[in-house]
């Protein structure tokens, strides 16, 4: 088997102990190249800590945090393999947004040109020759995202990027990482903004107290654990569908706005049903699960602060 490429994250075995605190506890999961991937739990569920080692930031007690097999501190280019944001950017107040970009590409051997292309890449060029003082906090999130693209990377780590951002500026967020993955990146996203994670995330990790809950694709994720997909169904015959669907060994509820909620069995299914049964149909449609109602199920219980 091949080695893995410096643009897979890999999570192997991981813990920090902080005293009689344990952070992360044994941690481990991988992050696909191509795909967004979700990083959820809980406040102190220890997230920021993991993102922290995988960054050489933090030392880890037990295990590793690695780009393929390489540590961030072993790789030799790292600006040009893997960009981050670990919270909103700060930079000296009275610099303007571009030569605050300039230090830092001249710092990392990188052209001033790349400053202008990565204020263009978030919408900040309108903003590049305004002092930092007079960013707001989307603005800085948005100038963090641009310095951690500088050295075009292979991998972006992103940890609550869409803090202090309109719901305008998440969604241009949402476009951005899913055009970033879609060229073959590896983008890893922690959030507790968890409706934006369902439309965003390809995969998701969830921890919980330091451990490893579930991952997977989202798809599956929702089809495991919230009881698959359901079914709505409106009809002003209901007890004459609810007959025809228990031979199906379907499962039955009364929705709070009149109409059924069938699991069970698949939306043809009870098309058919009721076409045999003579059924009258006004609605009929597939209803995915809930990453939140997930989330809470997959948690409940699992303090993040120990």
């Amino acid at each position: 088997m091949s080695a893995p490429g410096t643009d897979e994250i890999v999570v192997d075995h991981l813990t920090k102990q902080y005293k009689k605190l344990r952070a992360v506890d044994d941690l481990s999961f991988k992050v696909r190249s191509g795909r967004v991937t979700g990083f959820l739990g809980p406040n102190g569920a220890g997230k920021t800590t993991t993102l922290r080692m995988l960054l050489g930031l933090v030392t880890p007690t037990a295990g590793t945090a690695t780009f393929g097999s390489q540590k961030y501190i072993d790789l030799p280019d790292p600006v040009r393999e893997v960009g981050a944001v670990l919270e909103a950017s700060s930079a000296h107040r009275g610099r303007t947004g571009r030569n605050h970009l300039r230090m830092i590409c001249r710092a990392a051997g990188l052209p001033d040109s790349r400053a202008d292309e990565a204020l263009e890449m978030v919408g900040l060029t309108p903003a590049a020759n305004r002092k930092f003082k007079g960013y707001s906090l989307g603005m800085r999130q948005r100038l963090g995202i641009a310095a951690a693209m500088l050295g075009d990377p292979k991998v972006l780590i992103l940890d609550e990027p869409a803090n202090g951002l309109d719901p305008e500026g998440i969604r241009w967020m949402r476009d951005l990482l899913k055009a970033l993955a879609s060229q073959g990146r590896t983008v890893l996203v922690s959030s507790h903004l968890l409706g934006e994670m369902q439309l965003l995330a390809d995969d998701v990790v969830i921890v919980a107290a330091g451990k490893l809950i579930r991952q997977g694709p989202v798809d599956e994720v929702l089809g495991d654990l919230s009881g698959g997909v359901q079914v709505r169904v409106r009809t002003p015959q209901a007890a004459e569908l609810t007959a025809a669907l228990a031979e199906l060994d379907a499962t039955v509820t009364p929705g709070a706005d009149g109409s059924l909620v069938v699991h069970g069995v698949e939306a043809a299914a009870i098309g058919h049903a009721a076409f045999t049964a003579r059924v009258e149909l006004h609605e009929l449609s597939t209803e995915r699960g809930d990453l939140e109602q997930v989330f809470l199920q997959l948690t409940a219980g699992k303090a993040g602060i120990r």
